[in-house]
């Protein structure tokens, strides 16, 4: 395994690192985890990069890194739902978005042997969504260290909205997935 898939692996592996951490009863719990969730995210920075660079590209990484970026998006969000950070249906809708582009790129891989890339507007969903997770957190940590309700009814109300909003481009940058890989889909009918 060449070094920017273990950087995409470690992604997948420190997701339920983040989870532990943002449940746990300790204090700046949430703090750690979003440390933990920014060192996840960076990988996703420098993996593609790193392949690209040294000629590592292959068909496992291109698999492996948008799966990697599901698994720590969705967790997030999930675990969001139980601090009232995210509406259940937000975070359905995203999950729905993920699952059919999955989909998609297993009847490609399937049916033609061909693994499908991420393309622009998965690559920036991706930054949207992780950057109101981080973003969200952040405030969520900071109006618990200051011990402000009102700070932390208005980081609940930001978050929702930023999660709606994710929510309605991942849908969007689904379509268009979708579109670009009709071919895809309808030999596989």
């Amino acid at each position: 395994m060449n070094i920017a898939n273990k950087l995409t692996l470690s992604r997948v592996l420190l997701t339920p690192v983040f989870l532990l951490l943002l449940y746990l009863k300790i204090p700046l719990n949430f703090l750690f985890a979003l440390l933990v969730f920014i060192a996840a995210s960076l990988t996703d920075l420098y993996d593609g990069k790193l392949a690209r660079k040294r000629g590592l590209v292959s068909d496992f990484g291109k698999f492996l890194d948008p799966l990697a970026d599901k698994i720590l998006v969705m967790a997030a969000l999930t675990a969001f739902i139980g601090f009232s950070l995210a509406h259940p249906v937000a975070v359905i809708l995203i999950t729905a978005r993920e699952f059919v582009v999955s989909g998609i790129r297993l009847v490609a891989v399937s049916g033609s042997g061909k693994v499908i890339a991420a393309n622009l507007w998965g690559k920036l969903k991706t930054t949207i969504q992780m950057t109101v997770i981080i973003s969200v957190m952040t405030f969520y940590e900071f109006s618990r260290i200051i011990s402000s309700e009102k700070l932390m009814d208005a980081v609940i109300v930001f978050s929702n909205i930023a999660v709606w909003i994710t929510a309605a481009f991942t849908v969007v940058s689904g379509v268009v997935y979708f579109m670009q890989n009709w071919n895809i889909i309808s030999d596989g009918i």
